[in-house]
């Protein structure tokens, strides 16, 4: 007999994330299933370079850790794991639980899920017609003349539902859609089909609530007054109901809280437009209702969802030649004089700006009037290269950084010792027609192959009704006061690009930010954004705005120069402005 309910809860966001919640979250109430992402853009570098050290390695050992301890009470409570730390090597990570497995004398039923590796087949791809070509740059994989490392599909939830319908225990993926490890258990629990568009939208997006663990409970929330405690935050669990809506609560004794500001949010970060495209469904956010019903307990409904597209995400990480860099403190009076005379000789010594691919200048002007400490008296200097060769973007880069450095003005130190040139691993973001991927499910020595879904009906063009909120501040008093004390916000990477969530806490509030805060505000707010192309988006249901910066963090997390790779402050930093704002919405 079907439950009317199914638990799915979260145990990883992300690579390295907290061990013991495998074991917290089976200890602390009832579930159904275990789902954990694992897989973050950056992580599918890192899980490269492993590779090339370990063949037998490339997927997450943490979660091998985890199941270790698990396994055995997992099977006895009847919880079936579903998680995409398969990485580059799903087939090596079922061996190794099978291992696990046999040395704990259990015997789980495993299955891993292949078909998003995209390596052995690239030129044969390329030969028959996809083209990759970058999805914010008018330039193909092979226009780029880079070598790819890696070229993960984004697959859907299917093989999860047919691995589950197998009788599966536990089910590991390669790279999946984030959501997918969530919407596989629903659509497998409720019998979904392919085209319950509604409800596999509600699953869709209650698994990009629960996939970055604690960051749904409190975690990374701007308003962290309201969260009680940080101590042991609790980790993100879904209630799902067969017409795709979810309660998301949190098991009870933890710290955290779940309110409908942390699900909001959750469901801002890592965002472009209010249409949030899945393998398997479009996801419409700007139709999602939130109720906070109880505390630590909020619901989430009326998601309408909408055919999947044809396409399919991947991500290519190409070798980009080598990179490094040096940070330089600076001390004592004319700092920005003393700057420039440095970078003058560095040009100098170099010869010219042209001797490397790039050469780049970023100065911080950190230091503090009157300092009470040496390092309050420090203003950052970070000077980074790019170049095909190594030993120019390493030796001959150090050297002269030093050598200039403790012959040049006065109160000029560095932050590390000299290093040398690490490879450059280039973010590739482009699409593929579904026609070409297929799922391999891998299940007591039995391969079944399913196709992706494709969009087989024609597009809705369903008008959804969205709320609007609307009112006047023309002849309000204003007054001068930091932009967070009244909105929140979220950021996070999108390869090269970046997103900024901004939100506030009632129809008046969104109104205001509606009105004020344009690209151009924002550009102004944020001097540091002004070059590059933003998009804004309205979700007047959640009372925010989505900003999607192309282009700001560089070609991608393993690349870019920036302090703040993740752009994971990048909210902090807008919440921290000063503005003119409403007295009366301050109140």
């Amino acid at each position: 007999m079907q439950k009317e309910k199914v638990i799915i809860a979260n145990i990883s966001g992300f690579y390295g994330d907290r061990l013991s919640a495998a074991r917290e979250m089976i200890e602390g109430g009832p579930v159904d299933f275990l789902t954990g992402d694992y897989l973050a853009e950056l992580t599918m570098v890192i899980l490269y370079k492993a590779k090339v050290k370990r063949p037998e390695s490339g997927y997450a050992f943490t979660f091998l850790k985890q199941m270790e301890g698990i396994m055995g009470a997992c099977l006895d409570k009847n919880i079936k794991v579903v998680v995409n730390a398969g990485g580059l090597n799903p087939a090596g990570l079922a061996k190794a639980l099978k291992q696990v497995a046999s040395t704990l004398k259990l015997h789980p039923k495993i299955a891993y899920i292949e078909g998003d590796n995209l390596m052995p087949r690239l030129s044969d791809l390329q030969n028959e017609g996809a083209a990759f070509k970058h999805l914010d740059k008018n330039l193909t994989l092979a226009e780029s003349g880079m070598s790819a490392v890696s070229a993960n599909a984004y697959l859907g939830c299917w093989g999860i539902v047919e691995a589950l319908n197998k009788g599966a225990n536990i089910v590991v993926t390669g790279r999946v859609a984030d959501t997918s490890v969530v919407m596989g258990p629903a659509a497998y629990h409720f019998g979904w089909s392919k085209t319950d568009w509604d409800a596999l939208a509600g699953a869709a997006t209650t698994g990009h609530i629960i996939e970055c663990s604690g960051q749904a409970v409190g975690g990374n929330y701007s308003f962290h007054k309201e969260v009680p405690s940080f101590k042991n935050v609790g980790f993100p669990i879904a209630e799902m109901f067969a017409d795709g809506s979810s309660i998301i609560t949190k098991h009870p004794n933890t710290g955290g809280i779940v309110s409908t500001g942390t699900i909001t949010a959750q469901l801002m970060y890592e965002i472009n437009a209010p249409a949030y495209i899945t393998p398997d469904v479009v996801a419409h956010f700007d139709t999602i209702k939130l109720e906070q019903i109880e505390k630590d307990r909020v619901k989430v409904s009326n998601i309408k969802g909408s055919p999947a597209t044809n396409s399919a995400k991947v991500t290519v990480n190409c070798h980009g030649g080598f990179q490094n860099k040096m940070t330089f403190y600076i001390a004592g009076l004319d700092i920005e004089e003393k700057v420039d005379i440095f970078k003058q000789i560095i040009l100098d010594r170099y010869g010219n700006r042209q001797v490397f691919e790039e050469l780049k200048f970023q100065f911080f002007p950190t230091h503090k009037d009157n300092p009470m400490s040496n390092e309050e008296a420090f203003a950052q200097l970070q000077v980074s290269v790019v170049d095909a060769n190594p030993k120019k973007a390493g030796k001959l880069f150090t050297s002269k950084l030093v050598e200039t450095a403790l012959c040049g003005p006065a109160g000029i130190c560095w932050q590390h010792t000299p290093e040398p040139a690490r490879p450059r691993i280039v973010h590739f973001p482009t699409l593929i027609d579904k026609k070409f991927l297929k799922q391999y499910i891998h299940i007591d020595d039995e391969m079944i192959t399913i196709d992706e879904i494709a969009n087989n009906e024609t597009q809705s063009n369903t008008v959804f009704e969205i709320p609007q909120h609307n009112f006047s501040f023309e002849n309000e008093a204003m007054v001068s006061e930091y932009l967070g004390r009244l909105f929140a916000a979220r950021s996070g990477d999108k390869g090269g690009n970046a997103n900024l969530g901004v939100w506030g806490k009632t129809p008046q509030s969104y109104a205001f930010l509606k009105e004020y805060l344009t690209v151009e505000n924002l550009k102004k707010l944020l001097p540091d954004a002004a070059p590059f192309e933003i998009i804004r988006y309205e979700f007047p249901n959640l009372f925010g705005l989505n900003f999607y910066l192309i282009g700001f963090l560089g070609e991608g997390v393993a690349a870019t120069t920036k302090l703040d790779g993740q752009a994971k402050a990048l909210g902090e930093y807008l919440r921290a402005k000063k503005i003119k704002l409403p007295k009366k919405l301050l109140i």
